[in-house]
């Protein structure tokens, strides 16, 4: 039930980044990619940041650095970059193949080998977001390919290596998710002002906008993410990845008006039927605990607080409701 429970709240992380789409194009300016992954990443981490009162030290300045940089500095970017370069889904197709790249990546940084029920399962992921989300359209373009892959390739490596690293003794998902998303908000922001110029004037709408992206699709649900790496195996987790694609295509259907054809109904059963079957336990397989690393402790805004004292994984964040 635990794992279970693990799971579920894992899970929300990509269903909220499903309603990305939606919101950009209902709420935000428009043409302002970098901008808007900058106002995700920067404002949360610091709210995240607060919350935690934790700051890196020694050689986690650096591990936060890397991992900001893989999962949220270069992601976001060549990610919006591909979103922007092919054809309709062609980007979501790319990601859909993240739990093959993460299998790969584990082989080597952690020691699991992949099975044929693994690479089989990522298959038949990858295969039924391609059938939600492709539509007709002209030939790729190889900056956007790249892009594509580039942006799998940098999220998955994030993932599989803040499963290798782990955490520094004491510190929990609350503060190393804070660390990413600074770091990465900090290394988009400037990109931001060099490529888009000043920022938008903002309306209530925009604002209201920005604050959801900030608080509930980028704080709480990296939080979670960041919380599922700890608890369960990278693969496990990249598996939930195609519940954002879902999500998505459901959202458009409810509250954009977007049909449905049988090919995506047909799509989205496969696909969510892969994410399923991706969290069942392999039989003989114990669950190992999360790693922490013991060297190099926290640093705590207050020298009051011990570092022997509950981890900031335990303090709450209200998440918003949709």
């Amino acid at each position: 039930m635990k794992r279970s429970a693990t799971v579920l709240l894992t899970a929300l992380a990509p269903m909220s980044w499903g309603t990305t789409y939606a919101v950009t194009t209902e709420f935000l300016p428009a043409d302002r990619p970098l901008f808007t992954a900058a106002m995700r990443a920067l404002p949360a981490g610091l709210v995240l940041l607060a919350l935690a009162r934790v700051l890196p030290r020694g050689v986690w300045w650096g591990k936060a650095a890397v991992l900001g940089a893989l999962n949220i500095g270069a992601f976001f970017p060549l990610l919006f970059l591909s979103a922007y370069r092919l054809p309709g889904g062609m980007a979501a197709v790319f990601g859909s193949v993240g739990p093959l790249f993460v299998a790969g990546l584990a082989t080597v940084l952690l020691g699991d080998r992949p099975t044929l029920r693994t690479v089989l399962t990522g298959i038949a992921a990858a295969l039924g977001v391609s059938l939600v989300v492709l539509k007709a359209a002209g030939a790729l373009d190889l900056v956007g390919v790249l892009a594509a892959l580039a942006s799998t390739a940098s999220m998955s490596t994030g993932t599989v290596l803040t499963k290798r690293w782990g955490r520094p003794d004491g510190v929990g998902p609350l503060a190393l998710t804070a660390w990413q998303l600074t770091a990465g908000g900090l290394l988009i922001a400037p990109l931001a002002l060099l490529v888009e110029g000043a920022p938008p004037a903002l309306d209530g709408r925009a604002v209201s906008g920005y604050a959801y992206l900030a608080l509930a699709n980028t704080a709480v649900a990296y939080w979670l993410w960041f919380r599922g790496i700890g608890r369960l195996t990278a693969t496990q987790v990249t598996f939930l990845g195609p519940l954002s694609p879902l999500t998505a295509a459901v959202i458009g259907w409810a509250a954009l008006d977007q049909a449905l054809t049988p090919v995506q109904l047909a799509g989205m059963a496969l696909a969510f039927g892969a994410t399923v079957f991706g969290q069942l336990k392999p039989r003989g397989k114990a669950h190992t605990a999360p790693r922490t690393t013991p060297a190099s402790g926290p640093a705590r805004f207050s020298s009051t607080e011990q570092n022997g004292r509950k981890d900031s994984m335990d303090v709450t964040v209200p998440a918003l409701r949709r």
